[in-house]
């Protein structure tokens, strides 16, 4: 079975990157092995508990929890820089540092950036 990682190194509300990527990667959960990788202001995706009622777009996280089978992984470093580290987190998603990071890039036979 090929594989994909999909990178989103941006936020998740603002633009449609995020979304799309999601919904990207849970179409090609029947097809391929996803990796989803958070990257840069993407690991505010991670962050547990979001309310995004007040913007008028959907709950990323709730699609999150909505394709378990999803592998989600966080660059642990971008989470440092941006203060979250500590803070309330998706169970679902594992926390990597740099080395694994590039390592599971590196592993995919495909990358699409977000």
């Amino acid at each position: 079975m090929k594989s994909v990682f999909c990178l989103l190194d941006t936020a998740p509300y603002g633009n449609e990157k995020a979304f799309g990527a999601l919904n990207a990667a849970a179409v090609s959960l029947t097809e391929m092995s996803v990796t989803f990788g958070f990257y840069g202001d993407g690991v505010y995706l991670a962050a547990a508990d979001q309310d995004s009622t007040e913007l008028g777009v959907p709950n990323l996280s709730d699609i999150l929890y909505s394709y378990g089978e999803l592998r989600v992984i966080v660059h642990e470093p971008s989470l440092i820089e941006r203060g979250l580290f500590g803070e309330t987190l998706i169970e679902t998603i594992e926390l990597v540092d740099e080395e694994d990071f590039l390592e599971e890039m590196e592993n995919s036979d495909f990358v699409i950036l977000f």
